[in-house]
């Protein structure tokens, strides 16, 4: 790179020179002694000596991105950092994390973040990139999107740094782009979250619960092919190279084919809407498409655990994760191997995310079905498979 400088300052000396005030003199310059060229080869010669230069540079940047270049990076790292907050709550059961990581979306402190167990917590503490904590609340959910949001509890009326949502781009393949988040909880105070450099490989779509992957988001996603999903990371930020917001990263998202993760982000086109509908308080979730009509109060629970031969641990929140905590001997889960501390992840492709979703997607089964379950044992998936019993008439 140091070459191409200097060459493209060799070549500006010799065009930056004060003009000469005949042809004479400029043929003195030009001709040397025992040359025979014109002036006009002589010219010529020079324009293509600048030329050759300027090509050669403009190579070298292509290849070797200038200081100038790398500093416009740095200054939008510089810029991004203080939107993007480090959140902590509930986790540690069975390995789940507890952290996560989330955007400022409005100056009076709401947060864009992913819609996890890390927020069943009763306090959630959000982090801000200078180390200033606040405890937050959650003010509204789309579970379709995968989207929360959420408000710090500041009472002296700080205005924040934020990204305004609905300026949110979307970009196609080959668009280089950074990566915002708290992966592995290496920023814990005031440390600056982990950034990481990649470009979109695709713009695609994934659906929920169905095909190879299992996600509760079903529609258009970012991928790319950086390293960015990954525990803690979800809920954060992708930008292009100078800034301009493009997405949020979703969950860690594994193709049970091909045993592969999946690194993505969800446009935040997508979810602007919601976060601008929650924040005035007018949002009204979306119907999942694959449940029935019924109403909640008037589901029918045919079915339950017990039935099957398990127990789970005890409900004590709204949302208690969905573990395992007994077996009956020989009963339908103890022949297919079901064990105690089992954290049951999926009913039929259905994403479990606590021991009343379970008791729903349990109750709603028919007779003659078959029950499927996927569970986490330690740091590996187990799939097991059972019939579902006929009941008797009255029951």
């Amino acid at each position: 790179m140091r070459d191409c400088k200097l060459k493209i300052a060799n070549c500006k000396l010799q065009i930056e020179r004060p003009p000469y005030r005949d042809r004479q003199e400029v043929a003195a310059v030009l001709l040397r002694p025992g040359r025979s060229l014109t002036v006009a080869v002589r010219l010529r010669h020079r324009l293509m000596q600048f030329a050759i230069c300027i090509l050669q540079f403009a190579i070298c940047n292509a290849f070797f991105p200038s200081d100038a270049a790398a500093q416009t990076t740095r200054d939008t790292i510089a810029a991004v950092q203080p939107k993007v907050v480090k959140i902590f709550g509930a986790g540690g059961i069975k390995g789940l994390a507890s952290h996560g990581t989330g955007f400022l979306v409005s100056k009076e402190g709401h947060i864009a973040t992913i819609w996890s167990h890390v927020l069943d917590a009763d306090v959630v503490g959000v982090v801000l990139s200078d180390g200033r904590r606040f405890t937050a609340k959650v003010l509204g959910a789309e579970p379709q999107l995968a989207l929360a949001v959420l408000k710090l509890n500041s009472e002296d009326g700080t205005e924040f740094p934020f990204f305004h949502t609905d300026e949110a781009i979307s970009a196609g393949s080959g668009t280089r782009v950074l990566g915002f988040s708290n992966m592995f909880n290496v920023a814990a105070g005031d440390e600056p979250v982990s950034v990481v450099h990649g470009v979109i490989a695709a713009k695609t779509t994934i659906e929920a619960r169905r095909g190879v992957f299992d996600s509760p988001y079903s529609g258009p996603v970012f991928v790319v092919d950086g390293v960015t999903n990954n525990s803690g990371a979800a809920g954060g930020v992708l930008t292009t190279r100078d800034g301009l917001l493009l997405g949020m990263i979703g969950l860690e998202l594994r193709n049970a084919k091909s045993n592969t993760w999946m690194n993505y982000a969800i446009p935040v086109k997508e979810l602007s809407s919601s976060i601008q509908q929650i924040i005035s308080g007018k949002f009204e979730p979306k119907r999942d498409p694959r449940s029935d009509d019924t109403e909640p109060s008037v589901k029918p629970r045919r079915y339950k655990p017990l039935d099957f031969g398990f127990l789970l641990v005890p409900d004590v929140v709204d949302r208690t994760p969905a573990f395992i905590d007994s077996t009956l001997p020989e009963s339908a889960a103890a022949k297919v191997g079901l064990k105690p501390d089992d954290l049951v992840l999926f009913v039929n492709d259905e994403l479990i995310q606590s021991c009343r979703a379970l008791q729903d997607a349990i109750g709603r089964l028919e007779s003659g079905d078959q029950l499927r379950l996927v569970v986490r044992r330690g740091n590996e998936l187990v799939n097991v498979e059972m019939p579902v019993p006929k009941k008797r008439e009255k029951e």
